[in-house]
């Protein structure tokens, strides 16, 4: 029996963004998800689809519910309402297949730890908390960091690295977990430019590998060079679908308002007419 099919994602200003799909037709879908610090709600009644083997960003202005949509998708902080699906499985029964990359400024660097201890954490899923890691599992965590470029720091403790190391040696972490989905949370945030290079080149070798990756993002002038899919939220979904048809002025003027100046949003819509 084939999946009930949904009307069309439509963003705030009515206009149709691209075509529901069912749960199991996404790597991540996410149905109503409300979430409230307060009386007043961070994230309300969000629908979202995440597609398979797709680089997608959530893009918004600072406070508008980004990494809190991204936090409550994962489990990590509860919301008061909606429905998360993993390929089309619950959050509960499909956690091992998603990998995550908090934000850096969340994490505890003093904690005594080597870089290696902490890709080799990825494993614990396979081995359980009590398992022995083999010379095998070091030798995979090893490979890991080879990737991300940072085999040589695997004995360093890991508040002796630079911002933009620590961030690679998470990304080693969930590549060490091999997990389907990989949720980040500003990964580009605070990093210099060859490590940014870096973490993209690893993210699109994902991509090529079927593997699903969703990243809050603030920076607008690499979403067409780096993202296949776009969701635009200021604490509503304002509009979802392709970067190439969501992407626009209208959908960044209303996601934004008067937070991006006029000049801003000319020179993007003159890379949309260039692209």
């Amino acid at each position: 029996m084939s999946p009930t099919i949904k009307p069309a994602i439509v963003s705030d200003l009515g206009h149709a963004v691209g075509p529901a799909r069912a749960p199991r037709d996404a790597a991540l879908a996410i149905h109503g998800l409300t979430v409230s610090y307060s009386e007043k709600p961070a994230v309300f009644s969000v629908d979202a689809a995440f597609s398979t083997g797709e680089i997608s960003a959530i893009v918004g202005p600072n406070g508008a519910g980004k990494s809190t949509l991204l936090k409550a998708a994962l489990g990590v902080i509860p919301r008061l309402s909606g429905e998360v699906y993993v390929f089309g499985d619950t959050l509960r029964n499909a956690r091992a297949r998603i990998g995550y990359v908090p934000q850096s400024a969340s994490v505890d660097w003093d904690f005594p730890t080597t870089v290696l201890d902490v890709v080799q954490m990825g494993l614990y899923r396979k081995l359980g908390l009590l398992g022995r890691l083999s010379g095998q599992g070091r030798a995979q965590a090893l490979e890991c960091l080879d990737r991300v470029g940072l085999a040589d720091f695997a004995n360093r403790q890991i508040g002796q690295i630079s911002g933009g190391q620590r961030q690679r040696v998470f990304l080693a972490r969930a590549l060490a977990q091999d997990a389907d989905l990989l949720l980040l949370d500003e990964p580009f945030a605070g990093v210099d430019a060859a490590t940014e290079r870096a973490i993209i080149g690893v993210l699109k070798l994902l991509r090529k590998d079927g593997k699903t990756v969703v990243a809050v993002h603030h920076d607008l002038a690499t979403i067409r060079d780096y993202f296949d899919r776009i969701l635009l939220v200021n604490v509503r979904r304002i509009a979802e679908g392709p970067v190439a048809t969501t992407f626009t002025t209208e959908n960044l003027q209303a996601t934004f308002g008067g937070r991006l100046a006029t000049t801003h949003l000319s020179e993007l819509a003159i890379m949309d007419d260039g692209h």
